[in-house]
């Protein structure tokens, strides 16, 4: 539903913004097909593990991976504090998939959030270096969201039957409330990696986390572990150092 209701503002926006150029249309494409993985690979990961466990390694993942790419890659320059900043994240990562291990949790929730971080990785790559060349960041992850959907629905259509869709009109309408704050959010994202280092940006989502465990705690009654906690503020810390 969120990817329905991205897609539906997306392309309502997008008829209002200039047509990107031929040059930009492959990776709009990139990024739909990446972000069709990712979403996948997510609600896979949450069938398997708790939001407050399968969130952090998903989302705290992707920066490391950003840093591997764009140093290798793009043009971006990561100083000593924001490596070490990265670093911390990273730790506080394999605390986080040690916890599940040593909790008893299923092990298969750790392969599937990894691949949802790399998927994550290389949609904000995609998404960064393709803003930066249309040159509207807004059009651009406009247009990225609508084919998003475009791909994704039949996807899920194809592995779990017409049954994803609600008969509910009320899901129908927290589904386009929800995808227009996705939208929103992440337009913010990909307008903010036109400006600063890929890498730095994708870091800062990561602030989210904290969010996403105290959900998961208080809202879903989910286990918090002393190792949880520490893992958690080591992944904010760690954004947080780059920043400071």
């Amino acid at each position: 539903m969120v990817a329905l209701g991205d897609g539906l503002v997306g392309i309502v926006v997008a008829m209002a913004r200039p047509v990107p150029g031929m040059e930009v249309w492959p990776w709009i494409l990139a990024s739909g097909i990446i972000r069709t993985v990712y979403m996948l690979f997510l609600g896979y990961a949450y069938v398997h593990g708790d939001l407050s466990r399968v969130y952090p390694i998903a989302r705290g993942a992707a920066p490391l991976f950003v840093l591997l790419v764009s140093g290798l890659l793009l043009s971006d320059q990561i100083s000593t504090k924001e490596f070490a900043g990265i670093i911390v994240l990273g730790g506080g990562i394999l605390l986080m998939a040690q916890g599940a291990l040593a909790n008893g949790e299923s092990r298969r929730l750790l392969p599937l959030a990894v691949g949802s971080a790399m998927a994550t990785a290389g949609y904000s790559i995609v998404d960064g270096t393709g803003a930066r060349l249309a040159g509207d960041a807004i059009a651009f992850v406009s247009w990225a969201l609508a084919v998003t959907a475009m791909f994704y629905l039949p996807v899920v259509i194809a592995l779990r039957g017409r049954s994803v869709l609600p008969a509910d009109k009320r899901a129908w309408g927290f589904g386009v409330v929800a995808g227009s704050v996705s939208y929103l959010a992440y337009a913010i994202v990909v307008w903010a990696m036109t400006q600063a280092p890929i890498v730095l940006v994708a870091a800062l989502r990561e602030t989210s986390i904290l969010f996403a465990v105290l959900i998961g705690w208080l809202v879903f009654g989910e286990k918090m572990h002393k190792s949880k906690l520490i893992a958690a503020g080591l992944i904010v810390f760690g954004v947080a150092i780059t920043r400071l």
